[in-house]
């Protein structure tokens, strides 16, 4: 008889398949990781498959949860649009995963995930209407309200990310024009620095000695390390996004009214040279200043790891 107490979580990511099995306590008790085939579709289904039965060979589960990023239906089962992974729109994974491994799995978006898992067991632990916010290659969200997931209508609810800031602004991927990603990304970020240091070459001598030289070889983290050890434009860049930020977050406040808004994602390793201009401007742009509540913003607490505890946690309950 399966153990009820633990169930298995897969983080499914561009590039990695990593599984985990999960205490009640949000506690990750083993992993298992494969790289994410290039094919993806039927591939990709057969590779969380094995990490699945590898992960059951050491550890009795009861439930299994996939964590990835995309549109996923509202029964949980059908991913109606992954942007990152091929010849996966439209795949029933939990069908799959029955047909390949006798496994039954939920599916959930990798932002709900996460976020379930810091209202859980880290930064919103406690909270019944918590907000997250992942700052990384686009802007991913979730909700949590009075103590349950939004999934919405079609189960594509909180997609924050995509929520027009700049009208007829920058064209986003998704086929809109002026969306928040196009601001307040960790794209966003690197985009416009590349632009601060072709301006300006000699201010930039600094952020681009920390990589290849060249104004192409600029990525975000060298942003963040350079801002960390003082450097004036790095710094201005993670206020420009920082101020995006806040401003998303007024809106977003206004909406939904969070106790605590999370900030994940790899932009946030910049802590509060990115948290502080956000809460400035957040508090700046809230509609009714100095009268509507302002929620606590705070950095994510468990990492590249949440994803997974999460999906896990979910399948369980």
């Amino acid at each position: 008889m399966a153990n009820s107490q633990l169930a298995i979580g897969v983080d499914v990511g561009g590039t990695k398949v990593l599984g985990g099995v999960v205490d009640t306590s949000g506690k990750i008790l083993r992993t298992f990781r494969e790289e994410t085939p290039l094919d993806g579709g039927d591939s990709l289904n057969r590779t969380i498959a094995k990490v699945i039965v590898e992960l059951q060979k050491t550890h009795d589960t009861s439930a299994v949860g996939i964590s990835a990023a995309g549109l996923i239906s509202s029964d949980r089962a059908t991913m109606l649009g992954a942007p990152n992974i091929k010849d996966w729109d439209g795949v029933n994974i939990s069908q799959a995963l029955r047909e390949i491994c006798q496994v039954n799995a939920i599916v959930e978006n990798d932002a709900n995930s996460a976020a379930w898992a810091e209202r859980v067991y880290g930064a919103g632990r406690g909270a019944e209407n918590v907000i997250m916010v992942t700052v990384g290659t686009g802007i991913g969200g979730a909700a949590v309200v009075d103590g349950k997931l939004l999934r919405g209508a079609h189960g594509t609810g909180a997609e924050f990310g995509h929520m027009r800031v700049v009208p007829d602004g920058n064209l986003c991927g998704c086929g809109i024009k002026g969306c928040f990603e196009r601001y307040a990304s960790g794209t966003a970020l690197v985009i416009r620095t590349k632009e601060a240091i072709t301006k300006n070459p000699k201010a930039g001598e600094a952020l681009l000695a920390l990589g290849d030289g060249t104004v192409a070889g600029l990525i975000g983290n060298h942003i963040t390390q350079a801002a960390q050890s003082g450097d004036p434009m790095a710094i201005e860049a993670l206020e420009i996004a920082g101020d995006w930020l806040g401003a998303g977050i007024a809106t977003l406040a206004m909406l939904f009214d969070p106790a605590i808004v999370v900030i994940g994602g790899g932009v946030g390793d910049a802590g509060e040279l990115l948290l502080a201009p956000a809460r400035r401007a957040m508090e700046r742009e809230m509609p009714f200043s100095g009268k509507h509540p302002v929620p606590e913003i705070v950095l994510a607490k468990l990492g590249n790891g949440a994803g997974l505890v999460g999906a896990a946690d979910l399948a369980r309950n």
